[in-house]
């Protein structure tokens, strides 16, 4: 009974102890209740001898009986009383050391003094006047810290550690104390630490500094002092770990809810900000039985504390993998490749006129580890920890709470189409400098490629496998909501709001589906879109071409200028009248309004050149558009050659028919056109030589007649190989491939008229759209540099043959001695004669000056010019036939039906079946 009575009183005076800490500097009061319990403690051996030393370290009950007398309870009161009254006298003893005031207090305080003089132990006798008078008195002060970004940061100051403290009284050593004095002052000192202060004996480890943020986040390491017995101190090793996890955790909630770090560490925090109110209310349960439960040892506390121990241990290595990650305790990042994390410069210029720092907060914006990299590392960790069943139900938990502001942001993409994202934290990277305004300059459809992008290495793995789900269905339920096509303001409710959700996925994919089906009937009901195609295709395509032969003629004067010569303005005038001319399909075109002419003087071929020989991009590297590259102009350029048109589509076609697309529609349209123009010349070169009286007499010179036979012959292989070129390209490559995009689209792949509504997504749409273009240009051999160049000698060849059928008629008459006389020949009727008269004495001025030449040197002069051509022409032609036949096998086989049909139009030439493959 003495024991437990003894017990009891030492509880008390401790708590009598802890209402004047704060009173005390470092708990200097505190100290003295060791003697206090070891005169107590002797007092119970004395009445029960041998029963200190019987029981184990935690494992033996203390004695039952703890009722106390009134005596004792008196005797209690009295001493709490007097030591409350010593504590007092001391601070102010320790105020005013100066011998002057201490002969003035009064013979009952000299008294008193005395007593508690002899009442304290002696390392806590206070020195002697002079040393105190030397000694600055310390006062610490409690201050308030200024303002974080984290409006729920401690604002506190850190207290001193024991070791700062000048003068500070030590306790009595361990082995002045009884084990059961040992286990009570063992479980009081846990008990503080376990909130992060030190006790009396277990103190922070030397290296710990509390104003270190780095200290702090990794945790302060404690020490007990020496002397505790061995088993109390194991236990009480095995249960620090808690108080250091409890401490790192602290300062990581500090640390990690500041701005910058996003919502989503935010809520984290918030979470793990509970849990750690849990822990306080469970010491502060912990406590209470210590004080009044008899049986509350080590041991028990140790058992208690087992499984908040391990849940802290989860929340601390959580916490540090994220100090990882994010550079603040170990530097893992320095081995990645620091290129990937560089910002977009459009980001950095946006925050700056917002009046955003450049680097936001005191960190570098690489470094921080916020929204999808947070959730799919707490992700991977549930995955680490599925056996764990209490880590399991912690991390779900953690993991709920975290993804619900995350959720918040992905609904509001996947049902509205907008992003509100001020932390730059969600799998949806948006760049507003990119806007809808720079569609009809954009040749690399910026707009729909780059405006929304994916922060591929901040994908959650929730949204791994749905992330193109996510970004389409966004995506087009902003361009609906552009065009007016979507309430934005619309509350979407029954949503899931976490990540584990059964109806999670299920949300995305019907989003999708809905974002899809609204987007898709709005470009092919509300905007026409398949009308929109085929009035391209009548522009383009040239089909039907009557309405543009009619402007060719029209426009002949026009387009043989030089084409800085060229009036645009008057040939777009031709076009708008030639389009509204009753009797042709494009007048019932309600899009005609949108075709514009244009001159573009870089060639085709070397525009085509530049384009395939592109090697690669790197990835996030813009494409430079032709138009903004410098190139060389043709000097020889005319305006047959540099004419082309352009087809303005509003918004949100123009995702659909973007200016990249436009692009490949004016490559193919300028192809066809040179093929036609060509054409269209050497048919007027067929009817010069037919018509032509030079071209038609039949005179006495055989060489000359046989000479006229090889440039007829030569000119209707150059018109075959033009004609069977252009019937292949529009018959067998432009068509088919029409028919077959056009089928994709309104069929059942796309129909929206359909009551399951459209199955192919607009994403689907635009690469069918492109893939047809693509392939037009490869089939027509626009994409392959070799049969580029090969190509336009041949036409080049051909254009200067048709060029120079004036040249060679005034040679033939020159070269006739049947048309150089002066009189009729008998071949000719007199009508003939008299227009042939006309004309040679139009162009006698030019002819002077060769009149005199030897009739048969202008013969021989004529056979090597067209023997040049002809061996000009069929060399490249065989070239061009090997070529086509090698990229037939191995790439298109669609051009062996071209290599079929020109085989004919190089038989009986000495170059026919050579393998000129290396003469390119």
């Amino acid at each position: 009974m003495a024991s437990g009575a003894a017990r009891a009183t030492s509880r008390a005076n401790s708590y009598a102890d802890e209402r004047i800490r704060n009173s005390i500097p470092n708990g200097s009061f505190r100290s003295e209740r060791p003697d206090l319990r070891t005169s107590e403690a002797a007092h119970s051996d004395a009445q029960h001898p041998g029963m200190a030393h019987k029981r184990s370290a935690s494992g033996n009950p203390r004695p039952v009986n703890r009722s106390m007398s009134t005596e004792e309870r008196r005797y209690e009161e009295r001493r709490v009383t007097e030591r409350t009254f010593e504590a007092h006298l001391e601070r102010t003893l320790k105020r005013n050391p100066s011998p002057e005031k201490q002969h003035r207090r009064s013979a009952t305080g000299e008294r008193r003094e005395g007593e508690v003089r002899r009442q304290k132990s002696v390392e806590f006798r206070p020195k002697d006047s002079a040393s105190d008078a030397s000694q600055a008195p310390w006062n610490p002060e409690v201050t308030l810290l200024p303002h974080t970004s984290a409006p729920l940061a401690s604002r506190i100051s850190i207290p001193p550690i024991a070791s700062t403290v000048p003068q500070a009284p030590q306790p009595k050593p361990w082995n002045e104390l009884t084990l059961e004095v040992q286990e009570a002052t063992i479980v009081e000192d846990l008990l503080f630490v376990f909130m992060g202060y030190e006790g009396q004996y277990i103190r922070f480890a030397k290296g710990y500094n509390p104003t270190e943020e780095r200290d702090r986040l990794t945790g302060p390491n404690f020490k007990i002092l020496p002397g505790l017995d061995p088993s109390l101190a194991d236990l009480t090793r095995s249960m620090l770990n808690m108080a250091t996890y409890y401490s790192a955790l602290e300062a990581f909630v500090d640390v990690q809810s500041r701005v910058e770090f996003g919502a989503v560490n935010h809520a984290l925090c918030a979470s793990i900000r509970k849990f750690l109110q849990d822990y306080l209310i469970m010491v502060a349960q912990l406590e209470t039985q210590f004080l009044t439960s008899d049986s509350f040892t080590v041991h028990v506390l140790n058992v208690q504390t087992i499984s908040t121990c391990q849940m802290m241990h989860q929340l601390y290595l959580l916490a540090h993998e994220l100090l990882k990650k994010n550079g603040i305790l170990d530097d893992e990042s320095e081995d990645e490749d620091d290129d990937d994390e560089i910002e977009n410069p459009d980001e950095i210029i946006a925050r700056l006129r917002e009046g955003g720092e450049l680097i936001p907060g005191n960190m570098a914006s690489k470094k921080i580890c916020k929204g999808g990299v947070v959730l799919g590392l707490v992700t991977r960790r549930l995955e680490k920890m599925s056996g764990d069943p209490a880590a399991r139900a912690l991390l779900t938990s953690l993991l709920r709470d975290a993804s619900r502001p995350y959720m918040v942001m992905l609904n509001e993409w996947l049902h509205h189409g907008s992003i509100n994202d001020p932390h730059s934290e969600f799998v949806i990277k948006e760049q507003k400098s990119i806007n809808r305004e720079r569609l009809e300059e954009d040749y690399t459809d910026e707009y729909w490629d780059r405006r929304y992008t994916i922060r591929d290495k901040d994908v959650p793995p929730q949204l791994e496998g749905v992330k193109d789900k996510v970004l389409l269905a966004g995506k087009y339920l902003n361009v609906v909501r552009e065009c007016g096509g979507a309430d934005a303001s619309k509350v979407v409710t029954d949503v899931p709001t976490t990540f584990d959700d059964p109806r999670f996925l299920e949300n995305v994919n019907n989003a999708y589906a809905h974002a899809n089906k609204s987007l898709m009937q709005l470009l092919l009901t509300t905007h026409a879109l398949p009308a929109r195609l085929q009035s391209l295709k009548h522009y383009f395509f040239l089909d039907p071409s009557d309405y543009f032969s009619y402007f060719l003629e029209l426009g002949s004067s026009e387009l043989r200028k030089p084409v800085k010569s060229v009036n645009t303005s008057k040939l777009q005038s031709l076009l708008d009248l030639v389009l509204r001319q009753p009797g042709s399909i494009v007048s019932l075109d309600p899009f005609k309004e949108d075709v514009k002419v244009e001159m573009n003087e870089v060639t085709l071929i070397k525009q085509l050149q530049r384009v395939v020989e592109i090697k690669g991009i790197e990835q996030g590297e813009v494409l430079q558009p032709v138009s903004n590259q410098p190139i060389e102009n043709d000097k020889n350029a005319s305006g047959f050659t540099s004419l082309q048109i352009d087809y303005s589509v509003p918004f949100p076609v123009s995702l659909v028919i973007s200016r990249r697309t436009v692009w490949r529609y004016q490559s193919l349209f300028r192809y066809l056109l040179s093929l036609r123009f060509l054409e269209s010349q050497l048919s007027t070169t067929w009817q010069t030589q037919t018509r032509g009286i030079s071209w038609a007499h039949k005179g006495q010179n055989r060489a000359l007649e046989i000479w006229k036979r090889r440039a007829w012959t030569l000119r209707a292989r150059m018109l075959v190989f033009v004609q069977q070129l252009l019937y292949f390209c529009t018959a067998e490559v432009i068509e088919p491939n029409w028919t077959k995009f056009m089928s994709r689209l309104s069929n059942k792949d796309g129909d929206p008229t359909k009551p399951s509504g459209p199955t192919r997504t607009v994403d689907e749409l635009m690469k069918d759209h492109v893939d047809f273009l693509d392939t037009c240009l490869k089939e027509c051999m626009l994409t392959n540099s070799k049969l580029l160049r090969i190509h336009s000698k041949l036409m080049q060849t051909c254009t200067i043959f048709a060029a120079y059928t004036n040249y060679l008629t005034r040679e033939l008459e020159k070269s006739d001695p049947d048309l150089t006389g002066t009189t009729k020949p008998k071949t000719m009727t007199a009508d003939q004669w008299r227009r042939f008269q006309a004309t040679k004495a139009s162009s006698r001025s030019q002819s002077d000056s060769s009149a005199q030449n030897d009739p048969e040197a202008l013969v021989k002069n004529l056979s090597d010019i067209i023997k040049k051509w002809e061996s000009n022409f069929s060399r490249h032609l065989q070239i061009f036939l090997d070529v086509l036949n090698h990229y037939a096998a191995t790439e298109t086989v669609v051009l062996l039906s071209l290599c079929a049909r020109l085989s004919n139009a190089n038989q009986g030439t000495e170059f026919a079946g050579r393998g000129q493959e290396e003469d390119v």
